[in-house]
């Protein structure tokens, strides 16, 4: 199959080239698919509907993150996640910046310091952190892939005191064995296939439920891709994963780690531990939705 780029195509459908990226980002044409920042888009696609009937419909949640990231709307679900998402799942990996700190970085791009001395590699991943989310939010419709985890990955940890070491690998696998909560993980000789392996069995499944996002994500943090930013790097995919699939999508909270820890541990023997702790998360995040009267 040939492809063609999105100018082609808006000559080809008569509309101007906006709309061509709009219907690619909101998944309306099918098989086409992003390579960097240039829509590839096969040369035999149809020109979506007008969907005029869609103004009376609720937007799901990724359309209101969208329109509001956009808007840099401020104060709503958008907000909220940003500084959510990224306290929490920062804080579990050690960060030592407080909730506000990391709300004032979101709010003003600066940091507030009073007789305290701040980790640099937590304000630089605190504000990558909110780059990530900005990325899953726009690309929420493309399909999982090895560039796009790497990307995220080399967002994250980007500008870090990491990033300068010769051994440790910025956006791309590790190259030294590595374990988590004293468990082994796959040796970096046996990462690059496990994870095409991963991927090709979850991207078989045309719509994924909720389990299924949990399971990719237990098999991704077994496996352990990179030296560090698996779990940060995983919850910012299972959230994009529900985003996709109009899934009410969950944070799983400093206090709560414990419960998510042990969940991941037994989940071959008992699915329940994790499946309730997510379950549990998405209930709050439930509680954000109610909040700001969004339908789910």
């Amino acid at each position: 199959m040939g492809y063609i780029s999105v100018a082609e195509i808006a000559k080809k459908w008569n509309i101007s080239e906006r709309s061509v990226r709009n219907y690619c980002a909101n998944g309306r044409v099918d098989g086409a698919f992003l390579t960097g920042k240039t829509w590839n888009i096969p040369e035999n696609a149809t020109k979506p509907m007008r969907a005029n009937k869609k103004m009376d419909e609720p937007a799901t949640l990724l359309e209101i993150l969208q329109d509001e990231k956009k808007r840099r709307y401020s104060g709503g679900i958008y907000h909220k996640t940003q500084i959510e998402l990224t306290y929490n799942s920062n804080h579990i990996e050690g960060s030592r910046l407080t909730h506000d700190q990391t709300r004032y970085i979101f709010e003003t791009n600066t940091v507030g310091v009073e007789d305290e001395v701040l980790n640099v590699d937590d304000v630089i991943e605190t504000a990558n952190h909110f780059r990530c989310i900005d990325t899953i939010i726009e690309e929420a419709k493309i399909t999982l892939s090895e560039k796009f985890i790497k990307e995220l990955h080399l967002m994250l940890k980007n500008g870090t005191s990491d990033s300068r070491l010769d051994w440790f690998t910025v956006g791309e696998y590790k190259k030294r064995a590595n374990e988590v909560g004293g468990m082994a993980t796959a040796l970096p000789s046996e990462v690059a296939g496990k994870m095409k392996k991963l991927l090709s069995v979850y991207n078989e499944k045309k719509e994924k439920t909720f389990e299924d996002i949990l399971e990719f994500h237990v098999k991704f943090e077994q496996i352990h891709p990179f030296q560090d930013g698996n779990g940060r790097v995983g919850r910012l995919i299972m959230f994009k994963e529900c985003l996709k699939y109009n899934i009410v999508p969950f944070i799983i909270e400093d206090n709560i780690k414990m419960f998510y820890y042990r969940g991941l541990k037994e989940w071959e023997s008992e699915r329940g531990y994790l499946r309730d702790t997510c379950l549990s998360a998405q209930d709050k995040y439930k509680a954000y939705l109610d909040y700001f009267e969004i339908k789910y």
